[in-house]
């Protein structure tokens, strides 16, 4: 990148990531802890092409998605004994195989650099999330990581997003999320902030259906994508 940090006019902006499929690709450890469940409750596995495109949604829906498949309606099962017991074979084994996507240390460096504050808004249970970051020592470039039980609501939902601007020391009027799937485009959306898509994440659909303002197929390109986003807001 030829712009200096120093000149790149975002100091004081907020950047919000999604989590999984957009910073970290986790999938293999969410489908073998998934899969996990599945052998715990006498159930076969799922295939990865089955839970993967659920990681948006978080644990439940990637149970859901694996005892759909196994034929056994969700309904008929108690979900939240599912969640604990995917929680802790997750945190036992949580960064086996997932690592940052490439260029996402350049731009977590870069928005550091600038002055921007950063913070995660992720439908993964906060422990989860914060246990990931740390052990990828990736946790000290964010001023706040908000997990889907750290609120009383959660993504689509708005306040999901603005509470993490907020907690990241942001403003709303200056922020933007980047995302991998539908729940990150909904929530910028409902909070009037400006989204970027990855198409490298675990979305079912093509994002460019999701109709985001900018896509950037490199992260190491998304200190620009923002950069170009502020200024088409202005002065705010």
């Amino acid at each position: 990148m030829d712009i200096h940090p120093s000149t790149s006019g975002l100091a004081g902006a907020t950047v919000v990531f999604d989590l999984d499929g957009t910073m970290i690709h986790t999938a293999p450890d969410l489908v073998r802890a998934t899969n996990h469940v599945m052998a715990q409750s006498g159930l076969p596995p799922a295939p990865a092409e089955v839970i993967t495109p659920a990681v948006g949604g978080g644990a439940r829906a990637m149970i859901t998605a694996a005892l759909h498949a196994a034929g056994r309606p969700p309904d008929q099962v108690e979900i939240e004994p599912l969640l604990d017991t995917f929680s802790q074979f997750y945190m036992s084994n949580i960064a086996e195989e997932s690592h940052p996507f490439p260029g996402l240390i350049d731009a977590l460096d870069f928005f550091a650099a600038s002055r921007v504050f950063m913070g995660v808004c992720t439908n993964k249970r906060h422990a989860n999330a914060t246990l990931l970051l740390e052990t990828l020592q990736l946790d000290g470039y964010f001023g706040a990581i908000v997990g889907a039980d750290a609120l009383e609501v959660r993504k689509p939902h708005p306040e999901h997003l603005l509470e993490t601007i907020r907690r990241s020391g942001g403003d709303p009027a200056r922020a933007v999320m980047v995302g991998d799937s539908r729940p990150d485009i909904e929530v910028a959306r409902a909070a009037g902030v400006p989204a970027i898509a990855v198409p490298h994440g675990y979305s079912p659909e093509p994002v460019e259906s999701l109709a985001p303002d900018r896509i950037v197929d490199d992260l190491s390109a998304l200190p620009e994508a923002v950069m170009a986003l502020l200024a088409d807001l202005g002065p705010r």
